[in-house]
C-alpha cells in the first residue's frame, strides 16, 4: 500500500518537473510573472535536492494479459520440439529470449517455497513440454540466467539435457512421451513418471528449500521403480557413499496458473504446463 502511494506521488511529481522543464526550455517569449518566477524557483529547488533522480517515470509490473500472450507465443515456439530434442541452436536461442522475458517480467517471490498459500500454485501435476541448454555456447544474450551459487550437497554442472529427463542421475528419453512430475505439498515429496519401453519409470523424493536460494528446491530421491521393478536400493547405496541422498535442486525461475519455468543443478532448463495438450 505505502509502496503504491510512494509510486502514484513519485509519478506525479515527475511529471510536474517534466512539465516545468518544457516551460522553462521552450523558445517562445515569457514574461517574468509570478507563474514564470514559481516555476524558476522551482526547477532551481528540484535540481539542487536531485528529485529528478529520486522520482522516475512509473513503472508497473506486466499485465496477466500480456503475460498470457508471451506464454502463448512461447508454447507455439517450442510445439513439434519433441520436448526439445529437435530444436535447432536457433530454436533454442529463440525460446531462451522468450523465457528470460517471462522470468524477468514476473520473477516469483522468495517465498514461493515458504509460505503454504504461495505454494499452492505449484502443486499437483505438471507435464514437461520443453528442455533444453540454460545456456548455449557461442550465442550471445542480453541477460543470460546463471546459478547464483553452488549447494555443498548437489554438484553444479553446465551440460544441459536435451529432449531427456533425469531422476537421481538416471537418464530417460522424453522426445517421445511427456513426463508428469507432481508436487505433493502435504507430504513434502516430487514425483516423476514417463511411459517408456520397458515400462512406467518411477522417480521420486523429498524436497525442502535451499538455504541459500530461495526459490531453489532440494530433492532427496529415494523411489525409483522401472516397470515391477524397483531399483530404489541404488539411491541407499548412492547415499551412504556420499553420505546424503540429496540429488538434485531445481529453481522455479517463473510459475503461473498454466506454465511453469523451471532451472535445473544440470544446466538444463525446463518448461511445463497443468494442461498435458498444450504443445503439440
Amino acid at each position: 500500500f505505502f509502496s503504491c502511494c510512494y509510486q502514484i506521488a513519485s509519478s506525479g511529481l515527475w511529471l510536474m518537473l517534466t512539465c516545468f522543464r518544457y516551460f522553462s526550455n521552450t523558445t517562445f517569449t515569457m514574461r517574468r510573472s509570478p507563474t514564470a518566477l514559481l516555476i524558476s524557483h522551482l526547477l532551481a529547488t528540484a535540481h539542487s535536492f536531485n528529485l529528478g533522480t529520486i522520482f522516475k517515470p512509473p513503472t508497473f509490473p506486466a499485465s496477466s494479459k500480456n503475460l498470457a500472450n508471451e506464454e502463448a507465443v512461447l508454447l507455439q515456439q517450442i510445439s513439434g520440439t519433441a520436448n526439445g530434442k529437435n530444436a535447432d541452436i536457433d530454436t533454442q536461442a529463440r525460446v531462451l529470449s522468450l523465457v528470460r522475458k517471462l522470468e524477468t517480467s514476473a520473477q516469483p517471490s522468495p517465498s514461493l517455497l515458504s509460505d503454504s498459500n504461495q505454494a499452492k500454485i505449484l502443486g499437483g501435476d505438471w507435464y514437461l513440454q520443453y528442455t533444453a541448454p540454460s545456456d548455449i555456447d557461442n550465442v550471445d544474450a542480453d541477460e543470460k540466467w546463471t546459478a547464483t551459487v553452488d549447494e555443498t550437497t548437489v554438484n553444479t554442472s553446465k551440460a544441459g539435457l536435451q529432449g531427456a529427463v533425469s531422476g537421481g542421475g538416471i537418464p530417460v528419453d522424453a522426445s517421445s512421451n511427456v513426463a508428469k512430475q507432481t508436487f505433493d505439498l502435504e507430504s513434502q515429496r516430487v514425483t516423476n513418471e514417463i511411459k517408456t519401453g520397458l515400462g512406467l519409470v518411477i522417480v521420486g523424493g523429498p524436497f525442502r528449500q535451499s538455504p541459500n536460494v530461495p526459490l531453489r528446491a532440494i530433492v532427496g530421491f529415494d523411489t525409483a521403480k522401472v516397470g515391477p521393478v524397483d531399483i530404489s536400493f541404488l539411491f541407499d547405496i548412492r547415499a551412504k557413499l556420499k553420505g546424503s541422498y540429496d540429488s538434485g535442486w531445481v529453481e522455479t525461475t517463473y510459475v503461473s496458473d498454466s506454465v511453469r519455468i523451471g532451472r535445473g543443478n544440470k544446466g538444463s532448463m525446463f518448461i511445463l504446463t497443468r494442461d498435458r495438450d498444450a504443445v503439440n
